[in-house]
């Protein structure tokens, strides 16, 4: 499994977000229990996503359950599309993303 931490924002926003690719597995345990519990394990991206703090509450790998949040919705579908191309630290920006901003925001950690 493949895990990735990215910045999260949009207009006011800041969100560190722990992202898992469960769509490969390590091992044959893991391929086991993912395929268990449901998971295709079928190589392509299948993206757990939550904040770092994980709350166990709010971690999902579907999009459409980031109910009444923009955000973390249009968020988890660009990680989806570019999971790739992601690398930890990158900015995932709401508003640059839907076109609301011409300049895509840069880290908090670059002061």
């Amino acid at each position: 499994m493949e895990v990735k931490i990215v910045e999260i924002r949009d207009e006011g926003t800041f969100f560190p977000m722990l992202c898992i690719n469960l769509g490969e597995a390590d091992n044959e345990a893991q391929r086991y229990l993912m395929r268990r519990c449901g998971y295709p394990v079928a190589g392509f991206p299948n993206i757990a996503v939550c904040h770092l703090r994980c709350h166990l509450d709010r971690i999902t790998n579907d999009p459409f359950q980031w109910s009444g949040s923009r955000t973390y919705a249009v968020a988890h579908h660009y990680i989806l599309d570019h999971w790739s191309q992601i690398r930890d630290g990158d900015v995932i920006d709401v508003e640059f993303i839907l076109g609301e901003t011409q300049v895509k925001k840069t880290s908090e950690r670059h002061g």
